[in-house]
């Protein structure tokens, strides 16, 4: 079972924002930014990590738009070098998922499947984990499109300009 982050999150909401937006609020770990994309590090233990928020959020159920609240959304890439993490893929929906879903991820026509736990999402392997983040590196938008525990569909479009930049970044500020 993949780590729930926990301080991290909280962390990288209290930088983003409330609105999600980025620049709105200033914080001691957030390092870098690169167009969409930000990175954050935290020292204690060392963790790194690319960061961003939708440029578009859908909500609907029943195959009609619905006005839902939804707490943080994130897609990020993580590394931790104390746990021998180097790029991992997690997203989290501002929700809990439907039980037993996965959410599917496309990034220019391919796709992948995450598990969930509650709020967080991951893809199973860490090979699976480089894959997405190469194709990331090449796409133009990534989305998630997921399942809550109330039966609502949300489909979340992530700009990835400046992922390549801020994913290198972060995986450099990590290297051990």
């Amino acid at each position: 079972m993949k780590p729930i982050y926990t301080l991290g999150i909280f962390a990288l909401a209290s930088a983003l924002g409330a609105s999600g937006a980025f620049g709105q609020t200033e914080s001691s770990n957030r390092v870098a930014a690169n167009t969409a994309w930000s990175v954050f590090v935290e020292t204690d233990p060392k963790e790194c990590w690319a960061v961003s928020t939708p440029k578009e959020s859908v909500n609907t159920k029943n195959d009609r738009p619905v006005a839902v609240n939804r707490g943080t959304i994130l897609m990020m890439v993580s590394y931790r070098p104390d746990q021998n993490v180097m790029g991992e893929v997690y997203f989290t929906g501002g929700y809990p998922f439907a039980d037993g879903s996965s959410v599917e991820l496309t990034i220019s026509g391919t796709s992948f499947q995450l598990f969930t736990q509650g709020e967080d999402s991951w893809p199973a392997t860490p090979e699976d984990d480089a894959r997405i983040i190469t194709a990331m590196k090449r796409g133009a938008d990534a989305v998630m499109v997921a399942h809550s525990s109330r039966g609502t569909k949300t489909e979340d479009t992530f700009s990835l300009l400046g992922f390549t930049a801020a994913v290198e970044d972060a995986a450099k500020r990590c290297d051990n």
